[in-house]
Order: C-alpha cells, then sequence, then structure tokens
C-alpha cells in the first residue's frame, strides 16, 4: 500500500476539477484524475503531474450515471495505489431546464451527475476513506440555496447534495470529515454569455467580479485536507453573491 495520500478527484480532465487536482497534488498527494469523455485533457494533466513526481498521477474513466460503473471506478481507484483518503465530488452536469419542457431524461442526468453518484461514490469508498481518517468535499453551488431562474432540476440537484453534505457528515463521522464549497460566478458557462449578460450578473456580486479557479482549489484543499475540526459545513466561495437578491 502507498504511505502517499490519495485523492479522487471526479471530473478533473479540465476547468475546476484540473485546478484541484494541481492543488492536491502540489499539496503531496498522488490524484487520480477521472472523466468520462476527455481522455486527450486528462491524460495531458497527468502527464503534467507525472512529470513533477514519478507515477504520482493516474486517469480514471467513468460513466457517473451508470451506478455499475461507479462500483468499477471505485475499484480502480483502489488498485491504484491501495487506497483513497481524499474524494472531490466535482462532476457535474449543469443546463436550463424550464418548466414545460423537463424530460425524465434531464432528470436522471442532472440528478444522476450532481447527486446520485456522489452518493454512490462516497458509500464505496468510505471504507477506505474511514481507515485513513479521509475527507469529502462536494462542489455544490450557491444555488442550492437561492434556486436560479430557468434550472429548477439542477438546482434541486445541488440542494440535495447540500443535504447529502450534512447527511454524511453524520453517518461517516467520526473517521470521516464531509464538507462542502458553493462557488458563485468563478468560470463562464461554456456556452458563449454576451458582454451584457455578463455585466448583470457581476452586478449582483459584492465583490464586483468573478473569482478564479484557484480560489475555489484553495478552498478545497483547505476543507481536505487542513480543516480538521470542520465537518459538514458548505462553504460559500462567491465574492458575496448569496448575500445580494
Amino acid at each position: 500500500m502507498s504511505e502517499r495520500r490519495v485523492a479522487l478527484i471526479t471530473g478533473a480532465a479540465h476547468r475546476l476539477g484540473a485546478e484541484i487536482a494541481r492543488h492536491l497534488h502540489q499539496a503531496g498527494l498522488r490524484v487520480l484524475i477521472h472523466y468520462r469523455n476527455s481522455s486527450t485533457s486528462a491524460d495531458a494533466l497527468a502527464a503534467e503531474l507525472n512529470s513533477l513526481h514519478h507515477d504520482s498521477a493516474r486517469t480514471l474513466a467513468a460513466d457517473l450515471l451508470d451506478l455499475t460503473a461507479i462500483e468499477q471506478l471505485a475499484h480502480a481507484a483502489l488498485q491504484a495505489w491501495g487506497r483513497v483518503d481524499v474524494l472531490i465530488n466535482n462532476a457535474s452536469t449543469y443546463y436550463p431546464t424550464p418548466v414545460g419542457s423537463i424530460t425524465s431524461t434531464h432528470w436522471d442526468d442532472l440528478i444522476g451527475s450532481n447527486l446520485r453518484a456522489p452518493l454512490f461514490l462516497s458509500q464505496a469508498l468510505a471504507p477506505s476513506l474511514k481507515a485513513g481518517s479521509g475527507s469529502i468535499v462536494n462542489m455544490v453551488d450557491i444555488h442550492a440555496e437561492k434556486p436560479l431562474h430557468g434550472h429548477p432540476v439542477y438546482s434541486v440537484a445541488k440542494a440535495g447534495l447540500a443535504m447529502l453534505t450534512r447527511s454524511l457528515a453524520i453517518e461517516l463521522g467520526p473517521e470521516v470529515r464531509v464538507n462542502a464549497v458553493a462557488p458563485g460566478i468563478i468560470l463562464w458557462p461554456e456556452r458563449e454569455l454576451s458582454d451584457t449578460e455578463k455585466s448583470a450578473m457581476l452586478e449582483r456580486v459584492v465583490l464586483g467580479r468573478k473569482g478564479e479557479p484557484n480560489d475555489i482549489a484553495k478552498t478545497v484543499c483547505f476543507l481536505a485536507l487542513d480543516a480538521r475540526y470542520v465537518t459538514g459545513q458548505i462553504l460559500a466561495v462567491d465574492g458575496g453573491r448569496s448575500l445580494t437578491h
């Protein structure tokens, strides 16, 4: 079994997940980079990290909407270095579902990626996390508290993940700490936004600007590694966006 701690980060091939992987790696952990389709980006990130420390990063592919695949992902993660000490449930699906257009496919997709997958992956890795007095950090959203117009299913899924965070803190304690980060405006959505849309969004942020992936990654590392007396908490990293209407 590896003596170095191991972190599994879901959805880690790019964007916030990749930045979190880099920060955990810099903190001395070996990292498992989960991806669904982005094999090229995942492999490039693993190569980048392995160039810094030999055999310190590996990639794992899985469709988190498939419960069997989740079990296989957990098994593969444990096989890599014999342990998983930190689980970052970062993978997420995000798109609008206005009332009147919602389908069962939308529900299964958004609930599956944002809520069901974190639950079953946490459950599958719980024995290893307990053995190593590990931690889980979930990626929630400020809209778990204040629903986002046009996104009812996504908002419900993230609200469920917020409650799951608190529930798992009780269920897995005292060995495992479970917390969450609720980002505000960090990266613009992958769909194009106009300058007017961006300005309107930033007007509701107390600090008047969007955050950076680094802001989220540092907070995740703090909760995962350093906040030894913190569990069941959801920390908003949103520039004060959740203070406004």
